[in-house]
């Protein structure tokens, strides 16, 4: 999918702010850490490379990753901050191979996502016919983001997601809320409901605003979430088989990943169906 309406230049589309693993030197598998539990089997500390990680940066299980254990990895998405740190930020430098910058290249990464996450809601908010009245203010989020994604490993450093993702905010809140003034449906407001293991079989959720709603093991089999906001909901092992999520709005790869949906669940065109499911 391309960037939205006269997208500022080099501003990344959603298309390309997916991870692609072969353009990367293994840094999810090395910068972040995780502990055991239900999605990992072992701790590994931040900065310490899988056990798994092989020397072309590849992994060794994974097209078995959750017969092993690490389902966590499968819900994982870098947006594309991992190829961006390592071809352009670092010009092809891997960590392996310059120990001494690994320190900044794993900072650089952490920066980076949050950034290209960001980038993957302004570009959906921009890409919205009912967010034109918002658009030069979107732009402009997105060309400062979009140029602070291409800065050097130091400005990286010292750049603040937060500050970015602060004026972001209210701008997706309206774009939602313009969108969803449009869908037919209740349009319940659900932001931040506790509905960890709710029954919502068949519900019609259309236009709801469950923006960061705590879904956790709920079953949402053929329910009709298009138009809904699901920025931020925690989707963790919902049952969306069926479910039409088809124009669902900011929902993400990993949020996706991380439900358990089936043939028949409807997702947004920008997203690929998990090859879990």
């Amino acid at each position: 999918m391309a960037a939205g309406p006269d997208a500022p230049r080099g501003a990344p589309g959603r298309a390309e702010l997916r991870a692609d693993c072969s353009a990367c030197v293994g840094l999810c598998c090395a910068a972040l850490p995780f502990s055991a539990s239900a999605d990992f089997p072992v701790d590994k500390a931040a900065g310490q490379p899988c056990t798994h990680l092989r020397e072309d940066y590849g992994c060794g299980i994974h097209a078995r990753l959750r017969e092993h254990g690490y389902r966590g990895c499968t819900v994982f998405d870098c947006f594309g901050a991992g190829q961006q740190v390592s071809q352009a930020t670092f010009r092809g430098r891997s960590w392996r191979d310059d120990p001494g910058t690994a320190r900044a290249v794993f900072d650089a990464f952490a920066v980076l996502r949050q950034l290209h996450e960001l980038l993957w809601y302004l570009d959906e908010a921009r890409s919205l016919p009912t967010s034109a009245p918002l658009d030069s203010d979107l732009r402009q989020v997105q060309e400062e983001t979009a140029q602070l994604t291409r800065a050097g490993a130091g400005e990286l450093r010292a750049a603040e997601p937060d500050r970015l993702r602060e004026r972001a905010r209210p701008l997706l809140r309206r774009a939602s809320a313009l969108a969803r003034e449009q869908a037919p449906g209740p349009g319940r407001d659900l932001a931040g409901a506790d509905l960890l293991g709710a029954d919502l079989r068949g519900a019609d959720l259309r236009g709801a605003e469950l923006r960061g709603a705590l879904l956790i093991a709920a079953d949402l089999r053929g329910a009709d979430l298009r138009r809904a906001d699901v920025i931020g909901a925690d989707l963790r092992d919902a049952r969306i088989g069926g479910a039409d999520l088809g124009s669902a709005l900011f929902l993400t790869g990993p949020q996706a990943a991380a439900a358990r949906g089936d043939a028949a669940t409807r997702l947004p065109p920008a997203l690929e169906r998990p090859d879990h499911w």
